[in-house]
């Protein structure tokens, strides 16, 4: 009731004319930023934040979390219509996404994740409202082994369910991960794989690597088949979500913020592992499983949602113990610092209006961002009425932009192009995008808490199955790998027994 009655009093500061402005042109700048591929939510903020300066600490904050959701949903515009993240949380977006987007479906795709914002981002702020403590306890007791035992069941999960077979996932993934390797290692700081370039020794950032495979890929494999066919302008469909579309959707809906809203309260890789996970799961639980790849709209549902309220799960450990679990969070933390006030245990009671008014703003952010972007659908749609040379032209450039935005060097251009000619073989020889993806974005993460949890048990391999979680977790990678084993076991089992009543059928007659 005590949380009930603040957040009340939350509404009470979010609703305010100057909060709802505030919030409103957070949402929108949010979102048209977001569709710049390479420019994401935590840029967005990093880059506005001097201009609230001369704002209140509240105004400042509803606005940032108005730029964060706006933001995640402008980068799957960009997914959906173009191929091309606005930012690592959307790459999933992009791979049913994009697809409903060729057949005519851009419009429904788009719809199906906007609600999908909604739905998660509503579902993980009431969870942030209800479960802000528990959730902040749970996260204290999580350690290395748990961390990697997560991200081990991200790999194998994401390899296993995408692409024509194992093997060319696992291969994608290998991929990836050799990608996350560039730069100086964490631990001893000796630099792998930089050819002595200092430019290399920061790594190759995540949104060079989803723009280059996703967007310059996909550009450089529309181009070596124009020859063949020509580009035509691709239909934009009906803009509204159909029974069937809606019948398939709101469960996906509402599985999706039950599995983004832990993962985004731990330190665990933010919103791009649930948004795997999710995708996986509603692979698994479809009756439609032969769409995916083609353009299942489930996998646009279920991933967007669970992002959504990743997002909502982030602030959760960035308020209640001042532990950044994203980029976005820790812009934010700074913009905290900036006006003398620390995240903590305390600051629900030390600054109980801008938290409450903040949390509130979430709700407010969340209609906002459906009311402005549902109508918008059919108009982001019509993107793909350009034709194709066009189009991909377009994609190169604002892609180029984006990649150089990164960094602000030249050196970036090169790389971006050299991981599209990765992306364009990756589609040559059917190898899946995302293993690859996911790959870099977990793969140094992994490699960090493997490394931490043999230190902490002087090198002993049990040090990673040392806890009831990582044991659990491990179980739930051994079901998966075993999976497609005991179902061709089952299969046969059933052919013997039906083979056994035949014959005894036959000799009976």
């Amino acid at each position: 009731m005590d949380s009930l009655n603040s957040l009340i009093d939350g509404f009470g500061t979010a609703l305010t004319p100057m909060n709802l402005l505030w919030a409103a042109i957070g949402v929108l700048l949010g979102t048209a930023i977001g569709v710049l591929p390479g420019i994401g939510p935590a840029m967005a903020v990093a880059l506005l934040l001097p201009v609230t300066y001369g704002l209140d600490p509240t105004g400042a904050f509803i606005m940032f979390a108005g730029i964060y959701y706006g933001a995640m949903f402008g980068g799957s515009t960009t997914s959906i219509l173009l191929n091309t993240p606005g930012e690592s949380a959307a790459v999933v977006a992009a791979i049913e996404g994009n697809p409903m987007a060729k057949a005519g479906r851009g419009a429904q795709a788009l719809a199906a994740a906007a609600i999908g914002h909604f739905a998660g981002g509503m579902i993980g702020t009431i969870l942030l409202v209800v479960l802000a403590p528990t959730v902040a306890s749970l996260a204290i007791g999580i350690g290395a082994p748990d961390y990697f035992a997560i991200m081990v069941l991200a790999f194998i999960a994401v390899t296993s369910v995408l692409g024509a077979s194992r093997i060319r996932g696992i291969a994608s993934l290998l991929i990836g991960l050799t990608i996350g390797l560039v730069g100086l290692d964490q631990m001893t700081g000796q630099q792998r794989l930089t050819f002595g370039s200092l430019h290399l020794a920061d790594g190759v950032d995540v949104v060079i690597v989803a723009v280059g495979l996703f967007a310059i890929g996909e550009a450089l494999w529309v181009a070596a088949h124009l020859r063949r066919s020509t580009g035509k302008p691709i239909p934009v469909g009906r803009p509204w979500l159909g029974r069937a579309d809606l019948k398939r959707t709101w469960k996906p809906w509402l599985r999706g913020p039950v599995i983004g809203f832990p993962f985004g309260a731990i330190p665990a890789g933010g919103a791009e592992i649930p948004t795997f996970l999710s995708y996986v799961t509603e692979k698994r639980l479809s009756k439609h499983r032969d769409q995916f790849g083609k353009g299942a709209i489930e996998g646009v549902a279920g991933p967007e949602a669970a992002a959504s309220a990743s997002a909502a799960g982030t602030l959760v450990s960035m308020l209640t113990l001042g532990l950044p679990t994203t980029a976005v969070a820790a812009v934010m933390l700074a913009a905290f610092q900036q006006y003398g006030i620390q995240p903590g245990p305390l600051l629900f009671e030390r600054e109980p209006e801008l938290v409450w008014g903040l949390i509130a703003s979430l709700f407010v952010g969340m209609v906002l961002l459906l009311a402005l972007n549902l109508p918008l659908a059919p108009v982001w749609a019509k993107l793909l009425r350009i034709p194709r040379p066009y189009l991909y032209a377009g994609i190169l450039f604002f892609a180029a932009v984006g990649a150089y935005a990164v960094g602000g060097e030249s050196l970036d251009l090169v790389i971006l192009l050299v991981i599209g000619l990765i992306g364009f073989g990756t589609r040559r020889y059917g190898l899946p995008v995302l293993p690859a993806v996911i790959g870099v974005i977990l793969g140094p993460a992994a490699e960090q808490q493997l490394r931490r949890a043999l230190q902490i048990s002087d090198g002993s391999v049990t040090g990673l199955v040392n806890t009831p979680f990582s044991v659990t977790v491990y179980a739930i990678v051994v079901l998966i790998v075993a999976w497609p084993l005991i179902g061709r076991l089952i299969a046969r089992l059933r052919g013997g027994r039906k083979t056994a009543e035949e014959s005894r059928t036959v000799s009976g007659g």
